[in-house]
This record gives C-alpha cells, structure tokens and sequence, in this order.
C-alpha cells in the first residue's frame, strides 16, 4: 500500500469515528443538528426580518435495504419563514424550492465545499466517505451562511436566464390569510411587484444553533391544522372524471401542508 493510499484511508476512518453509526450494514446515522433560517427583506419603512430554527436528522440506508441502498434520508422538523412587511402583507419563505421538495434538509450541506474526487478516488465506499467528510465540514460551519441564489454545483440543467432560483427557498404569500386559495408565488428577484415599490430581498442565512425549533405558524394559518395532503383539494375534469393533472392546477393544490410545517403537533 502506498504512503498516499494509506493517507486516504486514515482520513476516511477518522471521519467515519467522528460521525456516529457510520459504516453499519444497516445503515449510517449522522448527529442531528437544528440551524437558524433567516430572511431579510427591505422595505421603504425599514429592515424586516423572520427566521425560524429547523431541526435535520440523516441517514444512510444500509447495503441491505429495499429498495434503495446507500440512499440518503433526511428528515425534518420545522417550519417555513413568515416575514411580516406590515400593511404590505406576509412573505412566507417555504420549506421547499421550486426544485427540492426537502430543500430545507440540503441548506448547511450544500454551503459546505464538495469534496474533490481525487480526496476518495480509490477508497472503499469513496461516495459515502466524500458525503460523510462534507457533513461534517458543514457541521463546522460557523456563523451566519450566506445563501446563494444558485449553488455552484447546481442540481439539474445548467442555468438559464430567469430560472427559478436554486439555492433560495420557494416563497409565496395569500392575500387572504384565512384563504388557502389565495396563495401566490413570489418572484424572488423582484419582490417589488407582489408588495410594492421599493421591496427587495436583502439576504438568506442559516446558522448553526442549539435554540429549540420554532412553531407559530399555525397562529397565522390556523386552517393549516387540518390540512392533510395539499392544501386544497384537488379537482376532477368535468368532462372525464379523471384528476386534473398537477401542472395544471391551481398553485394551492400543487402546495401541501409539508411545505409549510413538519414534524410540529398540530
């Protein structure tokens, strides 16, 4: 074995020493954290701000599993971002983009740099131990993360002009807040034309807290407690019978409840 191979394996068994329950046939557990998402908007009558703190658990499903194995799972507990501009309304920044659906589980590991291939070229498990070492450089993070509008390695196509952002969270705002149907996606790159002159996004950050995570959104949408699925229903075509296909329906049955709150009581 090589001085440079050997290298490779130490650091590969260091880091799987640190990150619990790493390299079991059954699976790899990795330590929950929670991180503070706060959105900052400008207004003509000042900085407005909300944040609200998520909690992410991971795993790595085992060699043996069905019918995925060595597939990452997240899960979450959390809620979406409610910034309140006053009189304009309120900008919820959800738990989803337009992308991901578990974009709020990605936020501190995509900020983290990935690991170049010749670090894990020639390991065993050199995917696993590449996602175990950039883990753990996002654990390591420290103090407020800027969020980019796109990541550098972005998920999907290249980018184009006027692509929904990828890195930023999907954002919307009801201009009935007791209406489900009344939800509207916003464009975050100009904010002005859902709340008027003069607003604009400032910046997203996440940080690392121990904080216990947030709940109130209920308060704001108290419909939301009995939401189950999407947040309304969807319809039939009147001519067949048949469900109206997703795309094509209006934005409140292509959202759900899961966008908005995981993991909190109802």
């Amino acid at each position: 074995m090589t001085r440079r191979k050997a290298a490779k394996m130490m650091l590969a068994g260091s880091v799987l020493a640190i990150l619990p329950g790493c390299g079991e046939a059954l699976g790899s557990r990795y330590p929950t954290y929670r991180y503070r998402l706060t959105v900052e908007v400008d207004t003509p009558e000042g900085l407005r701000t909300g944040s609200s703190v998520i909690e992410v658990r991971t795993r790595i499903s085992g060699r043996y599993s069905i019918p995925n194995p060595g597939q990452v799972i997240h899960s979450i507990r959390g809620e979406a971002v409610a910034v309140d501009l006053g009189r304009r309304g309120i900008l919820f920044a959800l738990l989803r983009s337009e992308q991901l659906i578990d974009w709020a589980s990605t936020v501190l590991f995509l900020k983290a740099s990935p690991v170049p291939l010749s670090v894990t070229r020639g390991l065993p498990n050199s995917s696993q131990v590449a996602f175990d070492i950039r883990f753990k450089a996002a654990l390591a993070l420290v103090g407020p993360q800027v969020i980019p509008r796109d990541y550098p390695d972005r998920i999907g196509s290249r980018h184009k002009p006027g692509d929904p952002p990828s890195a930023w969270p999907m954002m919307v705002r009801f201009r009935n807040l007791a209406d489900p149907k009344s939800v509207e996606k916003i464009n975050p790159d100009d904010l002005s034309a859902s709340f008027g002159a003069g607003v604009k996004l400032r910046r997203i950050t996440a940080e690392r807290t121990e904080d216990s995570v947030t709940s109130g959104i209920l308060a704001r949408l108290p419909w939301l407690a009995h939401a189950q699925g999407s947040l309304t229903k969807q319809p039939r075509d009147r001519r067949t019978g048949q469900l109206v296909p997703l795309a094509d329906t209006h934005l409140s049955v292509q959202l759900t409840n899961g966008d908005f709150t995981k993991g909190i009581g109802k």
